[in-house]
């Protein structure tokens, strides 16, 4: 097992390496001049020749990706201009490691703005991910196990229903509803878990809802049809033909083997939730990760978009090898592989 993780590991780092290098290139080599998006509207020429050389963009694409690799590690100064830096010392701002790149529209660093963001996108993605979790793997389980049954029509039924709802919709109409019209909750607005772990979870109830509506609707889907293709196999025959409880039938023996697809699943979805649920965070207000890039787009800041892209990018990789490594305590036979 730890050589299995090992190889993970490794294949992350070289994973890792080639996204920042090829989002980099496609940022900082194509033809457009980046210090075009430092100023806005209000570019002159002598304002694009000082924000070139105060943030680097006038070395060669080589040595600003050398030094985006070495603030990771150990940080970096703004403005990256050395003889700036004599004539302007007031002004240097120190972006600690992993220091992500510095926005010249915002005039903060990438890192303080994450920082806000990022522990609001992981309560609406963790939140949302126990539910459809719960009720999708659930509802699977239950529809398969009374295949043909109503109870297999009326839960298959309403995913159907829940899977064509835009999030937007649903979000909206509870928002209005739930939160305006009958007041069982406030207004969604974040507040952090260490202050109130009660009003955390009742400000983000209707994100959570609204996220885990339609996941959860894939997962009934995806449970019911590899469940039951589980539940003929021989050897599940096997189980109960020597008398084991019914419960260890389903669970142990046949869940554990349905459970591969679903953990590809389910980790690859979180992965990409942690970057940013960009709908259901626009519908509350709620200023995530998801809200910062459409920020950044809209904007034109340029290291935001650049950060953020890796940012995901990063999630999703990490979130593809965990899912590997379950995979080994799921079945020992793939650590062979």
């Amino acid at each position: 097992m730890f050589y299995y993780i090992l190889r993970r590991l490794t294949a992350v780092v070289v994973m890792l390496f080639l996204i920042t290098a090829t989002t980099f290139a496609l940022f900082f080599a194509s033809p457009l001049d980046p210090a075009r998006y430092t100023c806005g509207k209000n570019c002159t020429t002598s304002i694009l020749e000082g924000n070139r050389q105060a943030l680097g963009f006038d070395q060669p694409v080589y040595v600003q990706y050398g030094k985006f690799v070495a603030g990771l590690f150990v940080g970096r100064d703004y403005p990256d201009n050395e003889q700036l830096r004599k004539d302007f010392p007031a002004q240097i701002v120190h972006c600690p490691a992993p220091c992500l790149g510095y926005s010249t529209t915002q005039h903060r660093t990438i890192n303080e703005m994450v920082a806000e963001a990022w522990p609001i996108s992981l309560s609406i993605a963790i939140g949302a991910f126990t539910i459809w979790m719960i009720v999708g793997v659930g509802g699977g389980i239950i529809a398969a196990l009374n295949k043909g049954k109503w109870q297999d029509r009326l839960i298959v039924g309403a995913a159907l229903v829940g899977f064509s709802l835009p999030t937007f919709f649903v979000g909206l109409t509870l928002l209005y509803f739930v939160s305006i019209q009958w007041g069982l909750v406030p207004i969604p607005s974040y507040v952090p878990f260490l202050e109130s772990p009660w009003r955390w979870a009742q400000n983000l109830i209707l994100p959570w809802i609204t996220l885990a509506l339609f996941f959860a609707a894939s997962y009934v889907r995806l449970t019911r049809a590899y469940m039951i293709e589980t539940m003929s196999e021989d050897y599940i025959r096997t189980a109960k033909a020597k008398g084991l409880a019914p419960g260890a039938v389903i669970f142990r023996h046949g869940l554990r083997a349905a459970m591969t697809p679903i953990v590809t699943a389910a980790g690859l979805d979180l992965g990409g939730l942690l970057g940013g649920a960009i709908i259901t965070e626009s519908v509350f207000g709620m200023h995530g990760l998801g809200f910062l890039a459409v920020h950044s787009v809209t904007y034109m800041d340029l290291p935001t978009i650049v950060a953020m892209v890796m940012i995901v990018s990063s999630f999703i990789v990490i979130a593809n090898m965990l899912v590997d490594i379950t995979y080994g305590f799921i079945d020992p036979r793939v650590k062979v592989a």
